[in-house]
Order: C-alpha cells, then sequence, then structure tokens
C-alpha cells in the first residue's frame, strides 16, 4: 500500500545553537484516510480524498488543529481493494489512530469484527452495513448521516410524492441499476421489502465491475421491461456511462434518480446536454458559497497545499469529503470536551461520536450554515436517519430538487433492526459492554 503524509507536528524540533534543554512534544491526533487515487473508482476517488483531506488540513493551518492538538493526517491507498484496505488498517493500527474512514462498504465489512476487537472506530459516513446504524449492537460502528436503506426509501418516497401518493406506486415498476458488489447490493432487502407494502415491482439490473463502461445489455433489459423510474446504486465510473446509456435509450432523466454517490459532477457531465434533469440523493450542499469553503480556498488551495484543481473545489464529492471530516472534527472536539484531554484516544473518540450532537447553530459557527441538516447521534442510534433532499442537474451544476424529506423511518427501523440481530445471531457478536455516553 502507499502513504502519503501532509500534516506532522509530532514533535518539536530543536533550533541550531540552542541549549539542549527537553523537548516537549506537540499534541497530535492521528487521522488515517483510506483513500483510492488510482483503480477503477479513482474518478470518484480523488475529489473525496482531496475534500477530507483539505478540511482537516484548513484547520491545521488556521486553527493549529483541533483544541490545541495538531491532526496528523496519512492517505493510504487502497484502490478501492478490500484486501489492500485491510493491509492500509493492519499497517496503521498501531499509531493510535483515533477512527478509520474505510470509504468503501467491502472494506467497511471485513472491518466491523476488527473494530469491535481492537476498539478503534470506524466513520462509514452514509455507506457500509445499514444495520451498523444500531449502536447496541455496533458499538464502534457510525454510519452518519443517512443509510443506505434510508436513502432507497427516500427513493420510494420521491416518486410516491411525484406520483400523486404512496397508494399510486401499486402496479408501477421501479428498477435498481447497481454495482455488482456489496455496495451496489445493499439496499435490495429494503426495496423488496417496500414493493411488498407498497405494491410495486422491482427489477434488479446488477452492473460487474468490470462492465461499468459497456453497460450496453443491461439497458437492453431495460428497454425491455420499461421501468417507470430507475434509482442508480452506481460509483466510479458506472455514473457517467449509466447517464449516457439513459440519455442514448430516451429514458426520461428526470427518473434516474441516483444514491448520493452517484452525485457526481463528472457522473452527470458523461451524458452531455442530454442529462440535464438527472437526480440524485444528498445530504449536503454543493458549491463554493459557503464559508467552510471559502476558508478552505483561503488556507489551503491558494497556498498550494491541496491535490485539488481549483476549479473542482465545491463540486460536490469534494464537498462530500469536507463534510466526512466535519463529522470527525466534531467528535474530536466533543471528546475533548467529555475527557478533558487535548490528545484523545480512540476510545474517547468512541464516546464524541456517540454523543455527537451538531445543531443548526453549531453549523452556522463552523461555517456550514445551510450546507447540511442538524445531525444527532445516541448510544442507541449511530446514524440519526437525517433528512435527505434530490439534487438535480441543470446542465452545468447541482441545484436543489426537492424539500428536505424525512426518509421512510417507520418502514426502516424494524427491518434495520432485525437485521442487526440476525447479523449477531449468525456472527455469534458479542453482547455490548461498552458504557453509553450520553449528551455532553
Amino acid at each position: 500500500m502507499k502513504f502519503r503524509h501532509f500534516a506532522l507536528g509530532a514533535a518539536a524540533a530543536v533550533l541550531a545553537g540552542a541549549t539542549t534543554l527537553p523537548v516537549q512534544a506537540q499534541d497530535t491526533i492521528y487521522v488515517p484516510l483510506l483513500t483510492y487515487r488510482t483503480g477503477p473508482f479513482a474518478n470518484s476517488g480523488i475529489p473525496i480524498a482531496d475534500g477530507m483531506h483539505d478540511y482537516l488540513r484548513m484547520l491545521n493551518e488556521r486553527d493549529g488543529g483541533i483544541g490545541g492538538a495538531k491532526i496528523v493526517i496519512e492517505e493510504c491507498e487502497t484502490g478501492y481493494d478490500t484486501k489492500k484496505g485491510i493491509e492500509c488498517y493492519e499497517s496503521t493500527k498501531g499509531k493510535n489512530p483515533v477512527v478509520y474512514n474505510p470509504y468503501s462498504t467491502g472494506i467497511t465489512l471485513q472491518m466491523i469484527p476488527k473494530a469491535s476487537a481492537d476498539k478503534i472506530p470506524v466513520l462509514s459516513m452514509a455507506y457500509g452495513l445499514s444495520a451498523s446504524a444500531n449502536g447496541n449492537t455496533f458499538p464502534w460502528i457510525f454510519n452518519p448521516p443517512a443509510t443506505y436503506w434510508d436513502g432507497a426509501s427516500a427513493f420510494v418516497r420521491h416518486v410516491a410524492e411525484q406520483s400523486g401518493g404512496f397508494d399510486k406506486l401499486k402496479g408501477k415498476k421501479l428498477g435498481l441499476i447497481h454495482l455488482d458488489a456489496p455496495f451496489g447490493k445493499e439496499p435490495i432487502a429494503l426495496l423488496e421489502a417496500l414493493s411488498k407494502k407498497y405494491g410495486f415491482e422491482l427489477k434488479l439490473y446488477p452492473v460487474a465491475a468490470s462492465d461499468m463502461q459497456n453497460q450496453g445489455s443491461v439497458w437492453l433489459n431495460i428497454r425491455r421491461d420499461r421501468p417507470d423510474w430507475i434509482y442508480n446504486q452506481g460509483w466510479g465510473a458506472m455514473n457517467p456511462t449509466a447517464v449516457k446509456e439513459a440519455a442514448k435509450n430516451n429514458f426520461p432523466m428526470d427518473r434516474l434518480v441516483g444514491v448520493w454517490w452517484a452525485g457526481g459532477d463528472d457522473d452527470a457531465r458523461g451524458g452531455g446536454d442530454a442529462a440535464k434533469g438527472y437526480k440524485s440523493l444528498n445530504f449536503h450542499a454543493a458549491g463554493t458559497n459557503f464559508p467552510v469553503i471559502q476558508d478552505i480556498q483561503k488556507h489551503v488551495v491558494d497556498k498550494g497545499l491541496s491535490k485539488a484543481p481549483k476549479d473542482k473545489v465545491g463540486e460536490n464529492l469534494y464537498n462530500r469529503g469536507v463534510y466526512n471530516s466535519m463529522l470527525i472534527a466534531e467528535a474530536v472536539r466533543n471528546a475533548q470536551k467529555i475527557t478533558g484531554k487535548k490528545a484523545i484516544t480512540a476510545e474517547d473518540m468512541r464516546k464524541g461520536l456517540e454523543s455527537l450532537n451538531i445543531t443548526d447553530a453549531r453549523l452556522k459557527e463552523i461555517g456550514m450554515d445551510g450546507f447540511a441538516a442538524p445531525l444527532k447521534l445516541t448510544c442507541e442510534d449511530h446514524n440519526g436517519h437525517n433528512k435527505i433532499y434530490v439534487a438535480q442537474w441543470d446542465g452545468t451544476k447541482w441545484v436543489k430538487g426537492s424539500e428536505w424529506m424525512e426518509p421512510l423511518t417507520a418502514d426502516v427501523m424494524p427491518l434495520l433492526n432485525a437485521a442487526a440481530e440476525d447479523y449477531a445471531k449468525a456472527n455469534n457478536w458479542p453482547a455490548r459492554t461498552e458504557a453509553c455516553q450520553k449528551g455532553s
């Protein structure tokens, strides 16, 4: 695996000619980032890696870190490969990381038992195992602000709203085009349950990783089946290809709705002029018209400390990385407040995540007013099941295509809790022994 060190500060240097006084090590917080700037998913992985790095680097440059502790940022290249991802985990866990960001559902699934054994929290931000939102079963896994099941339910809600009500779903045909991998398969169980409840027919269209840019046969099946709406659980090169094929096959673009990972600017651009109207779920804003993004531009990008091209800063997936690192930083601050420490441990970080409460007022304080919805996690709920909105491509950029909407929580939660129980039984999972951290 490949490593990149971006922000150090673990030791102070003795100036030439200075007396040999004891050197006081600076308080640091180690945050490894499992990223993929290479491989078949690099076009999606690069902007997220840039956004994650740049927000944390901005905190170092502007504030000297978090709460008096410098952030040590280290990227480990996974290529979106599960084996490489676990190699990254094993090679870095001895450096006292406070949290892991796998950025792959496959890697996350392998890290769930490791996190429990090693007592290092995993932040699988809006990806991974949906059932891991259950904090009673998974005390070391956090997947805010919404699960894949929440997203799929929001898609169904959007279809119902556009059709005139949930009763109008009966007899409709909804398709799921998805990467044939754990990530792509994750919403299937939820959609199957909702199809039985609301009476729509579900059609599945898997796309092998080797065929992401060759979806002709899949779209022949779509033309044959004529679904009324399609949900796209795609990633990487699959997304612009799906948008392009939808346009080529005259599928109504405003009835193709991507999961939030299918909402990259380059994903929509893949369809050219015909992509106008394409939709994607989202839980944060795109654009640079936010103080937080402007601070990143000032303290990181303009100083040449970012790998991101200046014209890519503020695009949707770049801002996704910013949002992810904001969650890390706010959990660190919360853990510092709870423990009174500057240099927190992984176990402290779990407490910080488990009582995270990001209000509208706090979002405004950190330059994110209007950027995202408030978020609150608890011992029992490691996700929040937050509001989602539909973004829509206007031909050049993402704009708001719906109001914020709640997931179908009443439908999702019983299934999610049952899935957590099934996981525990199937894996002989230990009962939770960690004390619950109440709100700070």
